[in-house]
């Protein structure tokens, strides 16, 4: 048999899953031989030829029943099947596919963020080829910031230093690197408390608090309090906070009644202006699209 579509391996990738800790290979091989799959598939590559198929599909399989909860990340590369997807199991169903995984809110608030270009239908079939192509690039770019967040929380205290120094730069702030790097100094509480200046000319200067938390960590209205009150004893008008994980309300609402201009860049912010700016990231592929040029084909009388 070919290999089947990623949806067709939910259900065999959340079963291995609920046998233990597995990581990606090794539930290729366990599945491919349950499926009777030949040499000839298991070795199949993806049109690109930089990956075998089978594997990318049970990778995205993974990805999918991870963003319903019904499977877990507990470390790099591993992945283990979560209460949730054990009680899916303990009803037998004959199939999980996106339809199946619409049911759980997470899921469907993966799908509704608001930055996606459009609601995905659970069948790709329901969407034009446009608009397959628009969900399959938000997907994609969804995947590698929450593998960017991942990767900065698995590095030191003194990465993540260095990473907003890379991202500040890149988005055209302190000048040179050397010179963004002198200004922002270590906290010794495995963030940054600094600043930059805000063009390469320094005519003014912008304070930057960075919190690399876990996500769970929620960075309250009294980090954000304590943050301005900073400003405000430094005569600084400016300031921008950085998290890893996420911000409360309280504290958002905070900022709509000072006078300081303070810009707060939660994890997935931080992770979307790392790829913007091509920082901790590189282009694997480019596709070019063309459609039909109407200028060409109109005849002047």
């Amino acid at each position: 048999m070919a290999v089947p579509d990623y949806q067709t391996l939910m259900l065999p990738v959340l079963t291995v899953a609920a046998a233990g800790e597995i990581r990606v290979g090794d539930a290729a091989d366990r599945i491919a031989d349950e499926l009777g799959l030949s040499l000839e598939d298991r070795e199949a590559l993806l049109p690109s030829g930089r990956q075998k198929l089978l594997r990318n599909r049970i990778h995205w399989a993974k990805t999918y029943l991870a963003k319903a909860g019904l499977v877990d990340m507990p470390r790099r590369g591993w992945f283990v099947a979560t209460e949730e997807g054990r009680r899916l199991l303990a009803t037998r169903p004959a199939r999980i596919d996106n339809g199946t995984l619409m049911s759980y809110p997470a899921f469907r608030g993966f799908f509704k963020r608001t930055d996606a270009p459009a609601a995905p239908a659970p069948e790709a079939g329901a969407a034009t080829p446009e608009e397959q192509v628009d969900t399959a690039h938000a997907a994609l770019q969804d995947a590698l910031r929450d593998e960017l967040l991942g990767r900065i929380l698995e590095n030191s205290p003194g990465f993540f230093e260095r990473l907003i120094v890379d991202l500040l730069v890149a988005m055209g702030y302190g000048g040179s690197h050397s010179n963004a790097a002198l200004q922002l100094g270590r906290s010794g509480d495995g963030g940054i408390d600094g600043l930059i200046n805000e063009d390469r000319l320094g005519l003014d200067r912008i304070f930057v608090q960075a919190k690399r938390y876990s996500p769970g960590n929620v960075v309250g209205r009294p980090d954000v309090q304590a943050f301005v009150g900073s400003l405000v004893g430094h005569g600084a008008t400016k300031g921008v906070f950085v998290t890893t994980s996420t911000f409360s309300q309280q504290a958002r609402d905070f900022l709509n009644r000072i006078q300081q201009r303070v810009v707060l860049i939660d994890g997935r912010r931080l992770a979307g202006l790392m790829i913007e700016h091509g920082v901790g990231v590189r282009v694997t592929r480019t596709v070019t699209f063309q459609r039909l040029d109407e200028d060409f084909f109109t005849e002047e009388d």
